[in-house]
């Protein structure tokens, strides 16, 4: 889908500066352009959908239907389920968590997809089957969707609403404004302006948190050594999963990026459960994605969300232990 993304990177950065594929440099510049054009572009783009879904299914209409229909809690199931077939990672899943929300989708639905979409996906799932078998696999996909169900859950019911950046709620006051001119019976076309101009305010306003988030991300990539962490997670004592978690969050990769990684922690004799456990944490929580939270979160709502997700990982490695 984004090859063409990876092509341009690897153009600039290996034939244009000259830097070699093989450096350390090389590998993280490679990757702060990949993801940065890629994030801009899909901001960009979920935006301008979503502009377009709001001018004739306006907020309102969406919370309505919400609220009248008894999904029983199985709209954070949907959810997650909807993060799990998408492949983004933490980063990636940030514009879509800001297309939610300007849709009017309720926050803790909002935060089922955002912590299931990095951790599960079509491309890790296929790698898993090969690397680790049947078990192990539906293990990590079902636990995944289960810990997005969950979390979002438990979130949607803590009303952290207030918690959202005053961009966010501006942004939303502004979108109910907007829903008046409804009934003025415009077309697309006439339309159209408005919606490309709001969404290209949206992708100006958020940019600098792009940039920073995965500058970081890309140095962490490029220079954080993979046997550094293999060597400290091997005993299988029971710290070594919170420790497997810890280390991991400040991580940024998705994940499919990181399941060879995986593979090689196993086979210097890290237990598959923790390796999982880092896994999850690497892609679920980072700090690029916690930058770019910034721009719609509060700093209490991130460490709120980084908090109860990182405690469901924790949990989770030690299942997977048990289990595998």
């Amino acid at each position: 889908m984004f090859d063409w993304i990876q092509h341009i990177a690897d153009w600039l950065i290996y034939s244009v500066f000259g830097i070699g594929a093989d450096t350390h440099l090389g590998t993280a510049l490679n990757f702060f352009v990949y993801d940065t054009l890629k994030i801009l572009l899909l901001l960009f783009v979920i935006v301008f959908i979503m502009g377009i879904v709001n001018t004739y299914f306006p907020i309102e209409k969406l919370k309505d239907y919400l609220h009248r229909k008894k999904l029983y809690e199985l709209e954070y199931f949907f959810a997650s389920v909807f993060g799990a077939i998408t492949p983004f990672c933490s980063c990636s899943s940030v514009p879509l968590f800001i297309g939610f929300v300007q849709g009017g989708i309720p926050l803790g639905v909002t935060f089922a997809f955002l912590i299931t979409s990095p951790l599960v996906n079509e491309v890790a799932i296929v790698m898993f089957i090969g690397l680790f078998g049947w078990k192990a696999t539906l293990i990590y996909a079902g636990s995944g969707i289960l810990l997005g169900t969950i979390g979002g859950w438990l979130l949607g019911k803590l009303n952290l609403e207030p918690l959202l950046s005053d961009w966010v709620k501006s942004i939303l006051d502004k979108k109910i404004q907007q829903n008046k001119f409804e009934e003025e019976k415009r077309t697309f076309r006439q339309r159209l302006p408005d919606i490309t101009r709001s969404a290209w305010d949206i992708v100006k306003g958020v940019v600098i948190y792009v940039i920073i988030g995965i500058a970081i991300g890309a140095a962490m990539h490029g220079y954080v050594p993979e046997n550094f962490f293999g060597n400290y997670l091997g005993g299988g004592e029971w710290w070594t999963v919170p420790l497997a978690v810890i280390i991991a969050v400040p991580m940024y990769a998705n994940a499919a990026g990181i399941v060879p990684v995986i593979e090689v922690f196993v086979a210097k004799g890290v237990p598959l459960g923790t390796a999982i456990a880092f896994m999850m944490a690497t892609v679920g929580l980072s700090i690029p994605e916690a930058t770019l939270l910034k721009k719609v979160m509060t700093i209490k709502l991130i460490a709120i969300y980084f908090g109860i997700v990182t405690i469901f990982i924790i949990l989770s490695g030690f299942l997977f232990n048990m289990l595998l």
